[in-house]
């Protein structure tokens, strides 16, 4: 009799351990995770656009809420997932990330983060997919709960560089894709996996420049986790930084140089290829300057994020230290 009894608790045990790794390889977080990345595109409803009429950004909740109550705001919980060396400001129970170095997946850059004034924009957490344009595709529709979900879901949140952030503002896959190709799969896959998850459609422009993506990387599935894989981000060589810093640094010295300055150089090139005019010419009456930026004034954090400007970057309109905390160059956090 024991020895039957034995028997039934063996193969129970078997079966047992059988089905408990089968659920545990099974997505429960419905993006999708483990399925090839262009089938699950199909999947995918395509839609028009729809406007952006009543988009706020407290449509998604307060600006890096403690979601998971784990003591620690979003914004930290992403720098210390994604920077290496962290160090943390004293007495935040290892919460506030004070320094660490970042490997931007966007552009494959090594960036030292710095907490503070002039230096924390450095480093801006992205949401993959951006608020707007998911409030534009379907979010209208979603709970305020699921909103503010969405905007704090690290499946949906990464670590990048600020420029890159800022040049990427609300676009989607068919309008903006990072400048490191090696980790263009992985970004519109996840894109994939973030709409699935949240019932987000997408454009017919957008579908097809995700399909051109993965058209060269077929194999690509869903990612089944947060943050970026090593093996996925390839750094830049020295001279490929080199490069894209030189020609950073021409096109914002370009941007920077009056509009006058190209017809000045002109007449001085002409000048040393001529013979001297008997008479130096008059000066040219100087330029007039453009009319000064209209400055936008928020009485306080709760007015900016009722106008779905928070949180507000050092240099953007509506930025004063008074709202800015903790003095790390962002405000309403």
């Amino acid at each position: 009799m024991m020895s039957v009894l034995s028997g039934l608790l063996a193969v129970g045990l078997v079966v047992g351990l059988s089905a408990g790794s089968a659920l545990a390889v099974e997505p429960t977080d419905n993006t999708g995770a483990g399925q090839n990345a262009t089938q699950a595109l199909d999947s995918l409803e395509v839609k028009g656009r729809a406007p952006k009429t009543g988009y706020k950004r407290t449509q998604f909740g307060k600006a890096w809420a403690d979601v998971d109550h784990n003591g620690c705001d979003t914004r930290n919980d992403i720098l210390n997932r994604d920077l290496t060396d962290v160090k943390h400001k004293v007495r935040t129970h290892d919460c506030v990330v004070e320094s660490g170095q970042l490997h931007d997946p966007y552009t494959g850059k090594d960036i030292a983060f710095k907490k503070g004034w002039k230096t924390s924009t450095a480093v801006q957490i992205d949401h993959v997919v951006a608020l707007s344009d998911a409030w534009q595709k379907g979010a209208q529709k979603l709970s305020q709960t699921k909103r503010t979900e969405l905007a704090n879901d690290p499946y949906n949140l990464l670590a990048v560089q600020g420029k890159a952030n800022q040049k990427k503002s609300d676009g989607d896959a068919a309008t903006w894709l990072p400048s490191n190709k090696s980790f263009r799969c992985e970004y519109v896959a996840r894109q994939i996996g973030v709409k699935h998850k949240y019932s987000l459609w997408i454009t017919q422009a957008e579908k097809e420049a995700i399909s051109k993506v993965l058209s060269s990387c077929p194999t690509q599935t869903v990612p089944d986790y947060t943050g970026v894989k090593d093996s996925t981000v390839e750094k830049t060589t020295e001279s490929e930084q080199t490069e894209q810093t030189q020609t950073e640094q021409q096109t914002e010295q370009s941007a920077e140089q009056p509009a006058e300055q190209p017809a000045e150089q002109a007449q001085q090139n002409q000048q040393t290829t001529q013979a001297p005019a008997p008479e130096p010419a008059p000066a040219p009456a100087p330029a007039p300057q453009p009319a000064p930026q209209q400055d936008v004034y928020y009485q306080n954090c709760t007015a900016a994020r009722a106008a779905g400007a928070a949180p507000i970057y050092q240099g953007q309109p509506g930025y004063r230290s008074q709202l800015d905390r903790d003095h790390d160059g962002v405000a309403c956090e």
